[in-house]
């Protein structure tokens, strides 16, 4: 009998990107990493809200063409499609205006969404999402139905409290920060920070987390399973856009960690390729295959640094 597809839901924000001088790219961290998902063959699904309007039809005509389900995307009435206002640094980092009082702010726990987390091998949400009351309630009771929670720490002022950050890390077994997330989180639980390892233990002790990532920009990647470490180096490619190279990190990483029998080298592999394979392209989501990824993979082989 053949193995079933695994499956992945992403929860919360759905969204439009609006760049200077260019026209509106899909956007949000939840539906990147869905969308790359979806491209290394995952059943990805996401849970989220668009208006009533012309860009929440778009979205949702954006979603059909690359394959997503649109069934779990609600259509709220009352609150327009997400809007945000993005610039890029002189870096190719990219800066933000997340305009509020809009559709993904107010996702209701149906029991539609109950039941896919069911039949569902993760369930991948970030921060945002939790911003407002509504959205927060419905999160906190989809995790308690979810057998492999992965928060994505994204630390965006002013939409967060250290209280609800507490909160969520209590309820996941996958956490991802950058470099600069973990040490503020560790100086929110009054942590001095001495190492990268020391910060990771003390997370994992004091939330009961066997598995952290670590994204360190230039310096690779860390990954920690329970006293175990492995540190990857990045692939030196040209960068041409840094918008949603977390998320294709993430995405790469879920996608090999939920296939049974893979091996910590074949998950940091397929993470690190795949963020520097979208690094090297323009926009968060570009057009590609699973074979076009494939080919660039191995142009690039890698080993852990340890």
């Amino acid at each position: 009998m053949e193995d079933k597809k695994n499956k992945a839901v992403c929860f919360g924000e759905i969204l439009w990107d609006i760049f200077p001088g260019e026209q509106k790219r899909v956007g949000g961290a939840p539906f990147n990493v869905a969308y790359h998902l979806s491209r290394m063959g995952i059943d990805a699904n996401m849970i989220s809200s668009v208006g009533n309007d012309q860009l929440g039809r778009d979205l949702l005509e954006k979603m059909k063409n690359w394959n997503i389900p649109t069934n779990h995307v609600q259509i709220n009435t009352k609150y327009p499609t997400s809007t945000v206002i993005a610039t890029v640094d002189e870096h190719n980092d990219a800066h933000y205006d997340i305009v509020e009082g809009v559709a993904w702010d107010f996702i209701e726990a149906t029991k539609e969404n109950k039941e896919i987390l069911n039949s569902t091998d993760a369930l991948v949400f970030g921060t945002l999402a939790a911003r407002k009351e509504e959205t927060r309630n419905t999160l906190f009771q989809l995790l308690e139905i979810s057998h492999y929670n992965v928060f994505d720490i994204n630390l965006r002022e002013p939409y967060y409290e250290v209280e609800m950050i507490k909160d969520l890390l209590h309820k996941t077994h996958l956490a991802k920060f950058n470099k600069a997330e973990m040490r503020i989180m560790l100086d929110f639980l009054g942590k001095d920070y001495t190492t990268e390892e020391d910060g990771i233990k003390y997370l994992q002790d004091k939330f009961d987390l066997e598995e952290i990532i670590i994204s360190k920009g230039s310096k690779g990647a860390l990954y920690a399973n329970q006293d175990k470490f492995y540190l990857y180096p990045t692939i030196p490619v040209t960068i041409k856009d840094t918008v949603g190279s977390g998320d294709s990190f993430l995405a790469g990483f879920l996608s090999k960690r939920l296939e049974k029998g893979s091996s910590v080298h074949e998950i940091m592999t397929q993470a690190v390729s795949l963020g520097a394979f979208i690094t090297s392209q323009e926009g968060a989501c570009p057009e590609y295959s699973l074979e076009d990824f494939i080919r660039f993979k191995n142009e690039y082989p890698l080993s852990a640094l340890r």
